[in-house]
């Protein structure tokens, strides 16, 4: 079986769900009608048995894949020795005139000879249930009825079908000028008439939709190709109908090969959630943040301090994990998991993550409802509660629990910008407490977390292991970079933790996660140095590693979570919101300071 990169695919979308497309036309990953339902094509994790949807050249072709433009409408271009043929790739999402998304359960492909003459192959080839069942295939006067899954599956095609069992072929010739549309629908046992039609008229709509959305991300710094498309790519892992956001649009993708650690991400984590309205904070992107604010706080509502790290993308709880053994994995690692165990974890960092989220909405001028601080208020006298207890800290380690300096630096900052939000808002009858309690957790770090001997503050108070999210401590104002605790702990972790300039999380043969084996480098925390650096005032360095970083992003400028240092190989789910995030919010940074 040969695996394509995990860099080779682009993503397309509609705010509900999402599929990747190779480099070779083939799309091998898609769940419908929603990110985490059941996946219909899953190649990705098999390539023999998971299915998928191709449609390419007959014979030897080269290809070039982008973004029709700022959108995401993902176009891929296939020369041939006898002609050319652009492809192009969409979910339908657009607005109507209230401003309510209209999304189609739709995965329009259009195929168009812009020179010379191409034989094109297209391969039909569903897998519902995450490749459990075997579904049947019907061909139709317009197309091809897919039964047998949760709902049936109709592809709409302008030109013939052959059934050969379990998938649908058809060659097609294309001449200069020829277009060939195929509309998979899901809930529809209907092929319908005029494919080409339908697509031309949802493309021109979903394009000026795409395109309106990146003209409002008005930044215009040296890093714009980058932070747009990042912008849009975190659009694609939005669940529109909760406000939701996905931290990835896969399960199981590896973040070693050959490894058992491959997860479910298409979840949503508070702190993604909180990150990415810091990020259009930044950006100055009001009703954005404040679309996720209320996202933030109706969670919050429903749960209180009590609030779970991760929901599925309707509030409620994911799936109980559990492994997929009829399936191979991306190039055999295995287990292939469904669900994510980690949300019965306890992980203390929420807390900060919240206020701060609150703290920089408010910054942007967003409302703050005395309904609001008082929910808020319940996640401060939380943190100030709960940070002397251990937890299983921001990389949901399975081993422990443990005092995680990451968690109490968290903790910390709950308590600080609660307090900087009451007073704001003139609501300061626990202030006074507030205080004493960010006085007795800073305390605690100080005297616990700094390991003398290391020279540096460790991964948690009984090991002298270094943990990168260290790097953290001066973003969030818990300690000036100016502090030679801090410097100390910098060059010892960019020491200790690199991996070929990059670096890792933490040193697995050094911390009881749970697992075996290692990891790739965690690009996220690559871009903590960047900003430590700049904040250090050396601002080459930090354009350069930044640089360097953003050669790890694929030809459309996607991210993976992790890479192979070495190779530079792409590892973990895809494309990951994290580190689109740190794009951008490393980005805006560097360009304010350059």
């Amino acid at each position: 079986m040969v695996y394509k990169p995990i860099s080779d695919y682009g993503i397309i979308g509609n705010m509900v769900s999402a599929a990747l497309v190779a480099r070779d036309g083939s799309i091998d990953w898609c769940c419908l009608p929603r990110f985490d339902s059941p996946s219909i094509f899953a190649a990705i994790l098999d390539d023999e048995k998971g299915g998928r949807f191709g449609i390419k050249p007959s014979l030897h072709f080269e290809s070039s894949q982008s973004y029709l433009g700022e959108t995401n409408v993902l176009q891929t271009v296939f020369q041939t020795d006898t002609g050319t043929v652009t492809l192009t790739d969409f979910m339908p999402c657009y607005e109507r005139t209230d401003g309510k998304h209209v999304q189609f359960n739709e995965i329009h492909r259009m195929a168009e000879c812009t020179h010379g003459e191409v034989d094109l192959t297209v391969t039909f080839k569903p897998k519902p249930g995450y490749a459990t069942v075997d579904p049947s295939l019907t061909v139709a006067q317009y197309g091809v009825v897919v039964t047998g899954g949760r709902a049936p599956v109709s592809l709409s095609s302008s030109v013939p079908f052959k059934d050969l069992g379990d998938q649908a072929t058809a060659i097609v010739k294309l001449r200069w000028g020829d277009k060939a549309a195929f509309v998979l629908r899901y809930g529809s046992d209907r092929p319908l008439i005029g494919a080409i039609d339908n697509s031309l008229n949802k493309l021109a709509r979903t394009k000026a939709y795409w395109q309106q959305q990146a003209e409002g991300c008005v930044f215009s710094g040296h890093y714009r190709d980058y932070i747009v498309r990042s912008y849009l790519a975190l659009h694609l892992l939005v669940y529109s109908p909760t406000g939701a956001i996905v931290a990835a649009p896969t399960t199981s993708l590896p973040e070693e090969i050959g490894g058992e650690r491959n997860w479910d991400y298409r979840f949503t984590w508070l702190r993604d959630a909180s990150l990415t309205l810091n990020a259009f904070s930044s950006l100055g992107h009001k009703e954005e943040a404040i679309g996720f604010m209320k996202w933030l706080l109706n969670v919050c509502e429903r749960c209180g301090p009590k609030a779970q790290i991760l929901y599925d993308i309707d509030f409620g709880d994911p799936l109980d994990e559990r492994t997929l053994d009829h399936l191979e994995g991306y190039r055999r690692s295995r287990p292939v998991r469904i669900g994510n165990g980690a949300y019965n974890q306890r992980q203390l960092d929420i807390f900060g993550e919240v206020l701060e989220a609150a703290y920089n909405y408010v910054k942007i001028g967003g409302y703050i409802s005395s309904k609001d601080w008082k929910l808020l208020e319940t996640f401060v006298d939380a943190a100030c509660e709960l940070w002397p207890e251990p937890d299983s800290g921001i990389w949901e380690v399975r081993g422990g629990p443990f005092h995680f300096v990451h968690s109490k630096v968290m903790c910390w900052v709950a308590v600080d910008r609660g307090i900087k939000l009451a007073q704001g808002l003139e609501r300061n009858e626990k202030v006074s407490y507030w205080r004493q309690a960010a006085e007795d957790i800073r305390s605690d770090i100080l005297t616990k977390g700094w390991n003398p001997k290391k020279e540096a503050f460790t991964q948690h108070y009984d090991t002298e292991a270094l943990d990168a999210s260290a790097l953290l401590i001066p973003l969030f104002g818990f300690l000036p970079v100016s502090d030679k605790r801090i410097k100390s702990t910098i060059n010892h972790a960019a020491d200790e933790l690199s991996w070929n300039g990059l670096l890792r999380r933490y040193r697995t043969d050094e911390t009881d996660d749970g697992l075996k084996g290692s990891e790739g480098a965690f690009l996220w925390c690559t871009f903590w140095l960047v900003r430590n650096l700049l904040r250090l005032g050396k601002l080459e360095d930090a354009v350069e590693l930044y640089e360097r970083l953003l050669g790890y992003g694929n030809h459309l400028g996607l991210f993976s979570e992790m890479v192979n240092p070495v190779t530079g190989e792409a590892l973990g789910n895809f494309p990951q919101a994290l580190t689109h995030l740190a794009v951008i919010i490393t980005g805006l940074e560097l360009t304010q300071a350059i």
